[in-house]
């Protein structure tokens, strides 16, 4: 079931055509509406049927994307997996199926509540028996989809939406089917069979167990700034299960998540032994204990996934003469106390002691992890800089102009998808969901970035550079805590300035 290519003749697809049926015209039966969101395949819309008025969502795949027979069936497989489960409390139900000779439109129940993520963040409380009722839902979808021969293969966050705002909304999985042959914009939730391109529906369990470990600790399991770096975690790796906020976490959710996590795919637990897993099943060994603000934060900047504002900190730190950050190489010397040229954890945690910080160690350590790039353990000076950096230097216009200038490739006066994509690629960063970056700072939402949304981007300390909220955080509360606020900070590099 798994492999559909023999569910569509040859000459279809050849013609250019997904379903092996002629539809009626989308439009003929549906008013299209505002746009909801923006995939890697596909757009989506609202529409509302013009027989009954019931309002729908409709995911449209331009088929100028479908570049090769695999594309073709995979657009298919989908239609029929979602068909398959579409009784399914916890999958949103399609509808009906519409193609054209530009567009395959997939028409489904409307899912108002946001994604996953977004749902957990905004309500600023997270428990392990939540946690477990969402795995249960997600690791329930998972076993429809075995039990019917099929895998969902693209198991992430963003695949899984709520039905409405409300509290008591109901978890729905979508996108289901996508090729493994592309891993680019989920590298952290790749099983390691995937990357050596044999595997089979054990993947859906590491994919779930990967998500599990993100809800209780806000941050994927294995990490690396890079995609080639993250898939050598998932490789050889070893879980952390000592920093916080795991010391904290139940040895029933420990246990899990290593029986999900195991790399040997035939040795990895199945989707129905998860759902009898004790910690699923039993309540009283998924104790009611909120997460506390430092994980919180993580996972905001976890799945916030917006780096444009990180990549413009480095840009114009690499631009910065050294008289221009004297400020910030005092305030990095200061905390240095060992003169080695890095800042450890001790460090930052002793200097902020010693000045009546009453920072957490949860929270020092957070603003530890969001500061150290390339992940060493270690703040060297250079990461200090890009991390400190926008408290003293954003304001600059020049500064603002030049990073500006560095993503407008082609001098158009716009930012737009692919330059950020040749951007992201420079910096060695993976799939970022471009288009959702866009969005969120795209005020005229004219699909692009002009000079105007780009510098009111720059100097917003939250919200929308939410990637690097934590940074901000960083040099703040080392500000504060050394007696140094913003405006010290600036008069000391402006001093710097005016000498050189």
């Amino acid at each position: 079931m798994n492999n559909q290519s023999s569910s569509i003749p040859t000459t279809t697809a050849t013609k250019g055509w997904v379903l092996p049926y002629e539809t009626p015209r989308l439009r003929d039966h549906y008013v299209v509406g505002k746009k909801l969101g923006q995939g890697q395949f596909g757009t989506t819309y609202e529409c509302i049927h013009k027989a009954t008025g019931t309002v729908f969502a409709c995911k449209s795949i331009p088929k100028r994307k479908l570049l090769c027979r695999e594309d073709y069936d995979d657009v298919w497989r989908e239609i029929k997996i979602m068909h398959h489960l579409s009784e399914h409390p916890s999958v949103v139900r399609i509808e009906g199926t519409y193609e054209d000779s530009v567009f395959v439109h997939l028409v489904m129940e409307i899912c108002l509540g946001g994604e996953l993520f977004d749902r957990i963040v905004a309500k600023g409380h997270y428990s392990e028996r939540e946690a477990a009722k969402l795995i249960k839902t997600i690791v329930g979808v998972v076993e429809a989809c075995h039990s019917l021969g099929v895998m969902h293969r693209d198991l992430k966050p963003e695949n899984f939406l709520f039905d409405s705002p409300g509290d008591d909304a109901v978890l729905k999985a979508t996108d289901f089917g996508q090729r493994y042959a592309d891993v680019v914009g989920s590298p952290f939730y790749v099983a390691p069979e995937v990357l050596c391109k044999h595997y089979g529906p054990e993947i859906d369990i590491w994919s779930a167990g990967v998500i599990l470990y993100i809800l209780l600790s806000g941050v994927p399991p294995f990490w690396a700034e890079t995609e080639s770096g993250i898939f050598r975690q998932i490789l050889h790796g070893k879980l952390d299960f000592t920093s916080e906020p795991w010391p904290c976490i139940s040895e029933s959710a420990k246990d899990l998540i290593r029986k999900m996590l195991e790399r040997h795919p035939k040795s990895r637990i199945s989707a129905y032994q998860v759902l009898c897993h004790p910690w699923i099943v039993d309540d009283r060994v998924a104790p009611d204990k909120p997460l506390d603000s430092a994980v919180l934060s993580r996972l905001k900047q976890f799945s916030a996934m917006n780096k444009l504002k990180k990549m413009a900190l480095r840009v114009i730190a690499e631009r910065l003469s050294e008289e221009e950050i004297g400020g910030l190489k005092e305030l990095f010397k200061m905390i240095d106390t060992d003169s080695s040229g890095t800042i450890t954890y001790q460090e930052l945690k002793d200097g902020l002691k010693k000045v009546g910080s009453e920072l957490m160690e949860s929270e020092i350590k957070s603003l530890m992890e969001a500061a150290d790039i390339d992940n060493n353990g270690t703040i060297d000076y250079g990461e200090f800089i890009a991390a400190t950096l926008h408290m003293n230097k954003l304001e600059r216009e020049e500064n603002i102009v030049a990073a500006f200038t560095f993503f407008d490739k082609d001098g158009s006066g716009y930012i737009t998808v692919d330059e950020l994509q040749q951007a992201c690629k420079e910096f060695g960063l993976g799939d970022v969901h471009l288009e959702d970056m866009i969005k969120e700072i795209d005020q005229d939402n004219d699909g692009r970035i002009d000079y105007g949304e780009f510098a009111a981007m720059m100097r917003k300390g939250d919200g929308l550079g939410r990637s690097i909220s934590m940074r901000s955080n960083l040099n703040k509360n080392i500000a504060d805590a050394f007696g140094l606020g913003v405006k010290d900070l600036t008069s000391i590099s402006s001093s710097s300035n005016s000498n050189s």
